[in-house]
């Protein structure tokens, strides 16, 4: 069963947060088939340790805007964690991302088009 309706739509806002704030390698993972506590997985890169403070903030921010609050929120140097339950949205930095490697860990699960992504290819971004 694909992840829930309300579960995309506060993905495709947390998207956007990440997008708006130069976010790299954006992508949205549907884990609902598999046995796991969350639906999805939004999962994006910083280029550094402050923007990806940034980024976490404006996700934060654009989420309280709708509702949602996170459950819990974990950082590291290099990385945030916002666990909206259903939604947790992973920012890192490229040498994290690329040492994790979540995408690849979940490669076999389907990807939600994601319109944030879909909006900044248009614009060159």
């Amino acid at each position: 069963m694909p992840a829930q309706s309300k579960t995309i739509e506060i993905t495709q806002v947390a998207a956007h947060a990440v997008i708006e704030k130069l976010a790299t390698d954006v992508i949205a993972i549907d884990l609902s088939d598999q046995l796991v506590l969350s639906e999805i997985f939004l999962i994006a890169t910083g280029q550094n340790v402050a923007q990806v403070d940034a980024i976490a903030d404006e996700v934060e921010r654009k989420m309280t805007e709708i509702g949602e609050k996170p459950a819990r929120r974990e950082h590291g140097a290099e990385w945030i964690l916002l666990d909206y339950s259903d939604l947790v949205v992973h920012i890192q930095s490229s040498e994290l991302r690329r040492y994790y490697m979540l995408d690849k860990l979940w490669n076999d699960c389907p990807m939600i088009e994601l319109d944030a992504v879909k909006a900044a290819a248009l614009h060159g971004r």
